[in-house]
């Protein structure tokens, strides 16, 4: 495989420089010859948007650096046939790094990227717990994959992404394998890995511990010109930490999520632990009816939570297709001061739901709450603490 140096193309550790045209010309360059490898290997390099193309490897050595620019003007937006984003998730439709229709690519080596995230908020507005407002204007992401096929992000370590770290859509066979993920919790929206509308999803052995959820699985009719289903997506050997969700599954989106397994998962210091919410104010303007859920399975894995373990929710005035077919096997849950809670709307009952070797260890008044369900099935239940 050819190896293009990012030094070799006049990118260099000033960070007085950004190196957006250097490494650009280097990840040129590699595609045009047929693909390989383009090497960050030379400290810490500062850069705006970098667009991947096919049969590129970025590759971030140990010990090297790319950062995210602080300036809002060397960021380019996700512009690509059928991409619909209107004013953008979170006001936000830019990244660091941004591909689309490309493929075979990938993002490896025991480096860093950093978002610079801090760098897009007002230190002045800090609540009573040091949280900053959220900005009005662009919050980068680091990495938007759109339409992207066959693609490998493996052992980089993200560090403090404005918004969202890492967002796929439409993309298909994809694997994500001992990332981690980190960012500082007085940003907002600091998601893990959004997985959106994808198909054929791996990720593995992944440490994630951010401000907002950890792994979201979405699919978002609004922002494509055609509807795609999200499936086939696995989860398993990761730990995540989050103040806020550590699986979310459905929301934002309206569209169909299928066929997921999540396994051997640590959920720690969350909010909630796996949610399935579906509030009115999360779908688009004038859509009443939410996603269509179904087919999802969660095994070995423990839940330590401040307030919801599990927690499937319809808004009453929303109606989806189903949320059904979901399995829990082997749960432990311990420290959640909210029930393991199942709440359909009046105009969607949620459907075969089944509990298998679930133990809960509750600090609230109540451990189980069920309402407008039906097929829900318990085996093996041990509660304690109520």
């Amino acid at each position: 495989m050819d190896t293009f140096k990012m030094s070799d193309f006049g990118a260099h550790t000033d960070n007085s420089k950004i190196n957006t045209s250097n490494i650009q010309k280097a990840i040129d360059t590699c595609n045009k010859n047929g693909g390989g490898s383009v090497i960050c290997d030379n400290g810490s390099i500062k850069t705006g948007t970098l667009i991947i193309k096919s049969n590129v490897e970025l590759c971030i050595e140990a010990g090297s650096k790319i950062i995210g620019s602080e300036n809002l003007e060397d960021y380019k937006d996700l512009v690509a046939p059928g991409f619909k984003p209107g004013e953008g998730i979170e006001k936000s439709k830019n990244a660091l790094i941004l591909a689309s229709f490309a493929e075979n690519i990938s993002i490896t080596g025991k480096g860093e990227i950093n978002g610079s995230g801090l760098s897009f908020y007002d230190h002045k507005t800090a609540d009573a717990n040091g949280k900053f407002a959220k900005p009005e204007t662009q919050r980068p992401r680091i990495i938007m994959f759109y339409r992207c096929k066959n693609v490998l992000i493996e052992d980089v370590s993200f560090v403090d992404s404005a918004c969202w770290t890492i967002w796929l859509m439409q993309c298909e066979n994809v694997c994500i394998h001992r990332i981690k993920i980190s960012g500082d919790k007085k940003m907002r929206n600091i998601d893990g890995i959004d997985i959106d509308a994808c198909c054929n999803v791996t990720v593995s052995d992944c440490i994630i511990d951010t401000e907002d959820d950890c792994i979201a699985i979405r699919s978002m009719k609004n922002l494509y010109d055609k509807v795609s289903v999200c499936e086939n997506i696995t989860l398993t050997n990761c730990t995540l930490k989050t103040q806020c969700n550590g699986i979310r599954v459905g929301c934002s989106g309206d569209g169909e999520i299928k066929n997921c397994v999540f396994s051997n998962i640590v959920i720690s210091e969350s909010t909630n632990g796996i949610i399935f919410q579906n509030p009115k104010y999360y779908l688009p303007d004038g859509i009443t009816i939410g996603p269509d859920i179904h087919d999802i399975l969660f095994d070995n894995i423990i839940i330590k939570c401040l307030r919801y373990p599990v927690w499937l929710f319809i808004e009453d005035g929303i109606k989806l297709k189903q949320l059904s077919d979901l399995t829990f096997s082997n749960i432990k849950i311990s420290y959640c001061g909210g029930p393991l809670l199942i709440q359909g709307s009046k105009e969607t009952s949620i459907s075969d739901i089944r509990f298998t070797n679930v133990q809960i260890n509750t600090g609230g008044e109540d451990a189980i709450l069920c309402q407008r369900c039906r097929n829900i099935k318990f085996d093996n239940l041990d509660i304690v603490g109520v």
